[in-house]
């Protein structure tokens, strides 16, 4: 698997992760990874958005390497 296939699929995981936990954190529903570990407790939302931004940054850190 090639560095950018990595970067893309972390990103992806870290999108979808970040996606779900503010659905949960807004809606209560129990979905994602974020709402299962405890030591983020009351840090869902602000984790989730971070792991969005993680997600952008990994996308376009993906996109810069060369085939």
């Amino acid at each position: 698997m090639a560095m950018k296939q990595v970067l893309e699929l972390l990103g992806f995981i870290a999108l979808v992760q970040g996606v779900l936990g503010l659905v949960q954190g807004f809606t209560h529903w129990h979905v994602g990874l974020v709402q299962r570990l405890a030591f983020l407790h009351g840090y869902e939302v602000f984790v989730s958005f971070v792991l969005i931004v993680l997600a952008c940054a990994l996308f376009a850190a993906a996109e810069r390497l060369k085939l």
